[in-house]
């Protein structure tokens, strides 16, 4: 079982923690906002990634994806949420002008993201399908896959909140931080088109 559980990690780690929607906006709120300023937007994407782990992992999504009225829908609402939270990290103002009552994305938000996230339901989906971990036994073999994998989703996207915050200390100048603002807006775009294209 425990080589089994470190495959899965191992594939895992890189799918989940490549660049996409969740993990460029998780890094994108770290450097605007800061690490401290950003923990509701981290909860919100780990609460949503999780939820998207359990509607991969009871079938839900399987049935929900077969009625491609709601599917066109949720892509919708989903582009057009990340769109508006593209614009939000393009116009922040740099951290040195930034107060502390400027208003930091918070866990609906990130919840919302998540949920919506095409990336999240492709990679999860692949990892969680393509791995068994207890054989001959379904449930445990879900309880651990779905315990195994929520660690990773805790790990990648602290990993892309701190990295954001990190580079946020370069980031008092109000020309850097434009640029670098920018920049995370439209890899938030491009790995939205990615993801749907």
């Amino acid at each position: 079982m425990l080589g089994n559980l470190l495959l899965l990690w191992l594939a895992a780690l890189p799918l989940m923690g490549s660049p996409g929607p969740a993990t460029l906006s998780t890094a994108a709120v770290g450097a605007t906002y800061g690490a401290r300023r950003g923990l509701p937007w981290l909860a919100g994407i780990c609460r949503g990634t999780a939820t998207v782990l359990l509607l991969i992992a009871t079938g839900v999504t399987a049935v929900v994806l077969t009625v491609p009225a709601l599917k066109i829908a949720i892509t919708l609402l989903a582009a057009a949420y990340i769109l508006w939270l593209a614009w939000r990290i393009a116009t922040a103002p740099p951290l040195s002008r930034q107060t502390e009552e400027a208003k930091a994305p918070a866990f609906p938000g990130g919840y919302l993201l998540a949920v919506a996230n095409p990336k999240a339901f492709a990679a999860i989906g692949a990892v969680y399908a393509g791995h068994t971990v207890v054989a001959g036994d379904l449930a445990t073999d879900a309880a651990v896959k779905i315990a195994a994998l929520s660690l990773v989703i805790v790990l990648v996207n602290a990993t892309w909140l701190v990295f954001g915050a990190m580079i946020s200390t370069a980031l008092h100048d109000p020309k850097k931080s434009r640029v670098v603002n920018v920049l995370f807006a439209l890899l938030l775009v491009a790995s939205v088109a990615v993801a749907l294209f």
